[in-house]
């Protein structure tokens, strides 16, 4: 998948020291009204999170683009924000927003959720 980029300096996101859940809910608000092709920079010291961040962003549309090399404690991994991006629940970020829709914009169908058995 190619993202197109928007010029300019990276939005960064400190999660230093939160867990999965807490920094996807921090992700999550901080990106909301980001531009598409905004290029964000999420600071983790959660080991998990490069797993959860890839996730999150194949949830979303957004396009993951790994770890970027640093020299810092916390790793930083970064996403390019998608045009059409899906929201995420506000108070459960790894579910998709069934009330706001398809779009991040609030308009189109919901999203349907079929339980795993």
């Amino acid at each position: 998948m190619t993202a197109s980029v928007r010029p300019g300096p990276p939005l960064v996101v400190d999660g230093s020291g939160l867990l999965c859940v807490t920094l996807l809910l921090r992700l999550r608000s901080e990106i909301d009204g980001a531009l598409p092709g905004t290029v964000v920079h999420v600071k983790a010291t959660d080991p998990a999170a490069p797993l959860d961040l890839a996730a999150w962003s194949h949830l979303t549309g957004h396009t993951y683009l790994g770890p970027v090399p640093g020299d810092g404690i916390a790793a930083t991994y970064a996403f390019v924000v998608a045009e059409s991006a899906q929201r995420t629940d506000p108070g459960s970020p790894w579910r998709l927003d069934t009330v706001a829709g398809a779009g991040g914009d609030g308009a189109g169908p919901a999203i349907e959720q079929t339980p795993v058995p």
